[in-house]
């Protein structure tokens, strides 16, 4: 992760957030040595949220707290998908 000083990154705020963007680098944004602010890819965000969502299922599944589910027939048929 790269550290930079608030007060420096204004200067290069558009390349930084395309290291960010583009390279997934990590940009901290500090603020009298304390870090105050990330620059990150939204990729890695999303990424994130996936694996946080994939944990979430199977804790939930594990403690048999998961909702009924949908039937594959009742899907196919909502979907318009149905073998005639």
């Amino acid at each position: 992760m790269t550290e930079i000083a608030i007060s420096a990154a204004r200067a290069q705020l558009g390349d930084l957030v395309r290291r960010a963007a583009h390279g997934r680098e990590t940009i901290a944004l500090t603020d009298h040595g304390h870090v105050a602010a990330l620059l990150v890819s939204p990729q890695v965000i999303e990424d994130l949220e996936d694996a946080l969502a994939v944990s979430d299922y199977r804790r939930r599944k594990a403690e048999g707290t998961l909702p009924p589910g949908i039937p594959m027939a009742e899907v196919r048929r909502r979907l318009g998908l149905e073998q005639k």
